[in-house]
């Protein structure tokens, strides 16, 4: 397995993230060839893949660089694994990727939101050392 960054959008691209998203969420809609041009476009925005050994798309995450008043900050979102490919440690390669370029564009922090049912996933983040945060997450919904 290796992990690459996204740097165009192909019809193979397409068609994997229409399988991971069906595995990441019920309620969010796949990404249409727009959206993931914007995704690859967009600046702080980083689309990480692993390809297995067969050259096909096993696994995603998205890495978003940005600057605050008080430093360099780095998020992770949307990591997805391939139900096919899943306990290979795809999600750890991907995830010391994203460490490292975070790392690399000076961020002093890495976040990451799971849902508590997503239960290795989040046996995998206490592993890599991400420790849970004593904080609240709040949501707007925008029309």
């Amino acid at each position: 397995m290796r992990v690459v960054e996204a740097d165009h959008v192909s019809p193979d691209l397409v068609a994997a993230f229409t399988r991971l998203v069906n595995q990441l969420s019920r309620t969010s809609a796949p990404p249409t060839i727009g959206d993931l041009k914007d995704m690859v476009d967009a600046p702080g925005t980083r689309l990480l893949l692993a390809i297995d050994d067969g050259g096909h798309i096993a696994g995603s995450l998205t890495l978003v660089v940005f600057h605050v008043p008080t430093g360099v900050r780095a998020l992770i979102e949307d990591v997805v694994v391939d139900e096919g490919a899943r306990r290979q440690g795809i999600g750890a390669g991907l995830i010391e990727h994203a460490r490292r370029l975070a790392a690399e564009a000076g961020a002093r922090t890495v976040d990451l939101t799971s849902r508590p049912s997503r239960e290795a996933a989040n046996r995998l983040y206490a592993k890599l050392g991400f420790e849970r945060r004593d904080t609240n997450v709040y949501r707007l919904e925008l029309d």
